[in-house]
C-alpha cells in the first residue's frame, strides 16, 4: 500500500507525519509525507519554534509529487491536525487529485478537534470546515467521542447514543467511523473503549485505561486503522489489531517514565499486533 500523508510533522516526539509514518513503514507501507507544520516539537509543551506551512507551499509539494506521474499509485490519503484553515482546501484537492487517478484509493480523516477534557483547542475557524467540507469527502473518520459529538450535533454518552451519531456521521459521507476514546456509564471502571461502525455492522473493543495523556496516539491510530483496513477489508479484524499496538505503545511509553511516546522502541507491537482484547460485535 502506498499513503499520501498530509500532516504536521516535529523535530523532536511524536506527533502528525512524525507519529504515523514509521508505524506505516513498519508494516512494510510506503509513506509519501507532507508535512503541514515543521515545528520543533508539539504544541502541548505550551512552546514551540518553526514554521506554519502556507498551503501553497503544501499544495507545491503535492503538485511535484503529481508531476512524476505518481498519484494513480496512491492507495489512501491520511490526514490529521489541520493548522490552519487553507490547508483543507489543499487536502480536498489532493483527495480529488488522487481519486481521479486512482478510483480505488480510499480517504481516511482523523477530524482533529479537541477533547472531553479540553474542549475544542483549534482555530475556531477550523471545525466548521471538517464538519461541513472535509468529512464528506472521507471515506473513513477517527473522532473521539468528542468530535463525533461536535460533528454530528449530538451528545454521545452510551453505547446506543454513541452508535446512532456514527450512524448520523456516515450519512454525512463516511463509510466506515473509528470511534476513540469512547466512556459509557454501564462499562467498568477504569476502562476505555474503541468502536467500529459501517453500515455492516459495529465492533467494540475495552482495555484497561492507562494513568497518562499521550500526544501523538490518535495519530498512530488513525494510520494503523487505515493499513489494517485495507490489508484485511475487515473493520474487526482492523480495531482488533490497532487496538493492540495502540495500547502496547502506550504501556512501553508509561513504563519508560518519558513524555513522548516510545515509538521505536514499540515497533514490534506494529509489525506483531498481539490481538489481546476481545472484540465484540454490537450491531
Amino acid at each position: 500500500m502506498k499513503v499520501l500523508s498530509i500532516q504536521s510533522s516535529v523535530a523532536y516526539g511524536h506527533v502528525g507525519n512524525s507519529a504515523a509514518v514509521f508505524p506505516l513503514q513498519r508494516l512494510g507501507h510506503e509513506v509519501w509525507p507532507v508535512h503541514t507544520v515543521n515545528f520543533s516539537n508539539h504544541t502541548g509543551y505550551g512552546a514551540w519554534r518553526g514554521p506554519l506551512i502556507p498551503p501553497t507551499d503544501v499544495a507545491d509539494v503535492i503538485t511535484g509529487i503529481e508531476d512524476r506521474g505518481v498519484l494513480g499509485q496512491v492507495d489512501a490519503v491520511l490526514s490529521g491536525y489541520q493548522g490552519g484553515a487553507g490547508i483543507a482546501d489543499v487536502i480536498l484537492d489532493a483527495v480529488a487529485r488522487v481519486k481521479a487517478a486512482n478510483p480505488a484509493a480510499t480517504y481516511t480523516c482523523d477530524p482533529v478537534m479537541g477533547n472531553a477534557t479540553s474542549g475544542c483547542f483549534v482555530d475556531p475557524a477550523i471545525p466548521p470546515i471538517i464538519r461541513e467540507r472535509v468529512v464528506p469527502a472521507a471515506d473513513v473518520i477517527t473522532p473521539n467521542q468528542f468530535e463525533l459529538g461536535f460533528l454530528t450535533d449530538t451528545a454521545p454518552a452510551d453505547l446506543d447514543s454513541t452508535l446512532a451519531s456514527a450512524d448520523r456521521a456516515m450519512a454525512m459521507g463516511p463509510s466506515t467511523v473509528l470511534v476513540t476514546s469512547v466512556e459509557r456509564p454501564d462499562a467498568p471502571a477504569d476502562t476505555l473503549e474503541m468502536m467500529a461502525v459501517t453500515r455492516g455492522g459495529a465492533w467494540i473493543v475495552q482495555t484497561p485505561r492507562l494513568p497518562m495523556k499521550a500526544n501523538g496516539s490518535g495519530d498512530v491510530t488513525a494510520a494503523l486503522f487505515t493499513a489494517h483496513l485495507h490489508s484485511t477489508g475487515s473493520p474487526a479484524e482492523a480495531l482488533a489489531a490497532t487496538v493492540s499496538s495502540v495500547f502496547d505503545l502506550l504501556q512501553n511509553t508509561l513504563d519508560s517514565g518519558e513524555r513522548e511516546l516510545r515509538l521505536i522502541q514499540s515497533q514490534d507491537a506494529f509489525a506483531h499486533p498481539q490481538l489481546q482484547f476481545e472484540v465484540t460485535q454490537v450491531r
